[in-house]
C-alpha cells in the first residue's frame, strides 16, 4: 500500500468479527506483535483495538448480528458518510447498516457493492483510523475478490474516484497516483458458496516465517508463500475461527 496515512477514499481501518475474540486477540498478538485494549463501556459491545507499538492497527470484535460471517472487514475513509451511502445506492450497491454515530469517534456505515462484497465507511471525528501502514504487523494492501470485475471497475471509481490500472494478470486500485489495493477475479478455484469479499493483507518481515508461525498457532494455509510476478512474496491464511487474511513482504509494493 503506497498510502502511508489515512486518506479520504482509501482504506483506513480493518476489523475482525469473530466467534472467539479472546482466542483471536491471542493469535494475532502472537503473530503480529499486537497489543489488545478493550473498550470496557457496556455500550461498546466488547470492541477491542489492537495496537502495534503505540499506534492503532486493527480491531477485534464479537459477532454482533445473527448472520454476520466470521471475517475481516475493510473500512474506507469518507468525508461525508451519508452522501457516500447515497452514491453507493445510486451506483447499484446497498446499505446493510445506515450511517450512525459511534460515540464521539466518528460516523459508521456497513455497505455492499452490487455483487454483495461487504465493506464499511468511516467518517472520522475523534478517531481517524489506523495510525500505521506498511510496517511489519500493519495493514499493507486490500484486495477485492469478485466474480464481476467489469461491474466492480465501474462501481468503485464512481463512488470513490479510484483509478484503475489493469494488466492481463491483475487490476490495481489507486488514488492520486498511489495504489493501495487490487482486484482478483474469482474463478473455479473458489467454491460457489464463497461470496465476493474484501481481503486485507498485512505487511510482514518474513512471509515464510509468518506462515510457519501462523500454522503453529492453529491457522490453515489457503495459499502458500508465493512470489507474485513483478510483485511481492505473499501468502493467504485462515485463522482458527475461520477468518481469511493475507500477508506480504514489507516494503514490497504491488
Amino acid at each position: 500500500m503506497k498510502q502511508n496515512s489515512v486518506t479520504t477514499g482509501a482504506p483506513c481501518w480493518v476489523e475482525l468479527g469473530t466467534s472467539d475474540p479472546a482466542a483471536a486477540q491471542s493469535f494475532y498478538s502472537e503473530l503480529f506483535a499486537w497489543r489488545a485494549e478493550t473498550d470496557v463501556r457496556p455500550e461498546a459491545g466488547g470492541y477491542t483495538q489492537m495496537f502495534l507499538g503505540d499506534a492503532p492497527a486493527a480491531a477485534v470484535t464479537p459477532i454482533y448480528a445473527p448472520k454476520q460471517p466470521i471475517a475481516w472487514t475493510v473500512s474506507f475513509a469518507v468525508a461525508d458518510n451519508d452522501a457516500t451511502v447515497a452514491k453507493i445506492k445510486a451506483a447499484g450497491g446497498s446499505a446493510l447498516m445506515e450511517p450512525a454515530d459511534v460515540f464521539d469517534l466518528g460516523r459508521f456505515a456497513v455497505v455492499a457493492d452490487p455483487s454483495g462484497a461487504v465493506f464499511t465507511l468511516w467518517q472520522a471525528r475523534a478517531f481517524q483510523g489506523a495510525g500505521v501502514f506498511n510496517e511489519p504487523g500493519a495493514l499493507g494492501w486490500v484486495e477485492l475478490l469478485t466474480r464481476d470485475a467489469p461491474g466492480a471497475a465501474a462501481f468503485y471509481p464512481a463512488v470513490f474516484g479510484w483509478s484503475v490500472t489493469a494488466s492481463e494478470q491483475y487490476t490495481q486500485w489507486g488514488l492520486n497516483g498511489a495504489d493501495f489495493g487490487g482486484m482478483l477475479v474469482m474463478d473455479d478455484r473458489f467454491p460457489p458458496q464463497v461470496p465476493p469479499h474484501w481481503l486485507p493483507y498485512f505487511s510482514v518481515a518474513d512471509v515464510d516465517g509468518t506462515v510457519a508461525r501462523a500454522t503453529a498457532l492453529g491457522a490453515d494455509v489457503l495459499m502458500p508463500a508465493t512470489d507474485v510476478p513483478d510483485g511481492p512474496r505473499i501468502a493467504v491464511l485462515r485463522d482458527a475461527q475461520g477468518a481469511a487474511f493475507g500477508v506480504y513482504l514489507a516494503a514490497a509494493e504491488g
